[in-house]
């Protein structure tokens, strides 16, 4: 197999779950079954509340952490909200913007995710950004157009220099939490659209090294498949990041495949 042009990269978003104890226990069974994992980055995005439990165990650990979202303001009166700051300072070094749950539940627009992706850039944060579609969009054959929309919305004024530090995480929304996965082939034909888009905002190379991770449905009996594809550069995981074997086994999938 031809050596990976990107290094992979497996993220776990815990959502909400997880209480500070269960967390605990989470990162140090993970922490021992992902010792050996060399060749790919792993991050795990545990609740508000679990951020700095998570920080103390992970201390010396390659398992990185971050935030599941942030504010786009710097402080101020913003009841519930996280500011990046407050992320900086319990050790996050990543942040999720725009994840599907959030524009689905909480009125995210692509001009929020915008927002929040100024702020975390400024602040220093590494954001991953979801992108997505719908079953109605897909159905209606508006997957490249809601992509574009998408793409066009969340990266406008950024920088060159500030993208390079960005993740995309394409999410099909119909296949999150559903147990219905977009199959290897659709997965890939979206992860090249998109960089097709970032080819023609910025250029060839900031294209090409964008790491484009999948979501949506992951788990260990279908990650190898995913990860052979060119186009695909990781995964961000759902529920079967919430135990550490099958989470675990999906990083070791990434291992053997770099």
């Amino acid at each position: 197999m031809a050596k990976r042009e990107r290094r992979l990269f497996v993220a776990g978003n815990w959502k909400m779950f997880t209480t500070a104890p269960e967390a605990a226990a989470l990162i140090k069974a993970l922490k021992v079954k992902v010792l050996n994992i060399e060749k790919v980055d792993m991050a795990v995005f545990p609740p508000f509340t679990n951020l700095s439990t998570i920080a103390e165990l992970l201390k010396g650990s390659a398992i990185k952490f971050g935030g599941q979202n942030l504010h786009w303001e710097e402080k101020g009166a913003f009841t519930g909200e996280i500011s990046a700051a407050m992320l900086l300072s319990v050790g996050c070094e990543f942040v999720l913007i725009g994840h599907s749950e959030r524009r689905q539940y909480f009125g995210e627009t692509d001009d929020t995710v915008n927002r929040r992706l100024q702020r975390a850039l400024a602040a220093g944060l590494q954001p991953i950004v979801c992108l997505g579609e719908t079953l109605a969009q897909r159905q209606a054959g508006d997957t490249q157009r809601v992509l574009e929309t998408q793409v066009r919305g969340a990266f406008k004024a950024i920088t060159a220099e500030d993208f390079g530090r960005v993740t995309i995480a394409y999410e099909p929304v119909w296949a999150i939490g559903t147990g219905v996965n977009a199959t290897p082939q659709q997965a890939q034909e979206a992860h090249v659209f998109i960089r097709s888009l970032l080819r023609d905002s910025y250029n060839e190379n900031l294209a090409n090294a964008c790491r484009i991770q999948y979501g949506g449905s992951v788990k260990s009996s279908n990650a190898a498949e995913l990860l052979q594809q060119p186009d695909i550069d990781g995964a961000l995981v759902g529920g079967a990041s919430l135990e550490a074997e099958g989470f675990a086994a999906i990083i070791k999938a990434a291992e053997a495949l770099s």
